[in-house]
């Protein structure tokens, strides 16, 4: 039996999800982070990310990042880096900090919107 949670995805959410315009590199970051982000996000690759942790937050509410990626398989930093953009997007929204069961640090939480 598999240690992770398995995520269905739901492509009729309650409800769609807006289109994210925020960068996907720093304006400080070098010309070749910013032709990277251009095409993660053309591919379709950066959406399909965000769909996968809106997934997870809707299977899993109240979870840290490191907690959604720990339960899920997900790479830890893809889903940090997608959680704010999903906020964004409307489909997540911040929750209160708690103490995540991984680091043992203080976290914030993550909800579905």
């Amino acid at each position: 039996m598999s240690a992770f949670v398995e995520i269905q995805h739901d492509l009729f959410g309650p409800s769609a999800p807006r289109a994210v315009a925020t960068p996907a590199a720093r304006r400080t970051d070098p010309e070749t982070s910013h032709k990277a982000a251009e095409e993660h996000t053309r591919s379709g690759a950066r959406a399909h990310q965000q769909q996968q942790v809106t997934a997870a937050v809707r299977a899993l509410p109240g979870r840290t990042s490191f907690e959604l990626a720990m339960a899920t398989g997900l790479d830890r930093y893809m889903v940090a880096r997608r959680l704010p953009e999903c906020v964004t997007a409307g489909t997540v929204r911040k929750g209160e900090t708690k103490t995540c069961g991984i680091t043992g640090k203080t976290a914030l939480t993550w909800w579905p919107a």
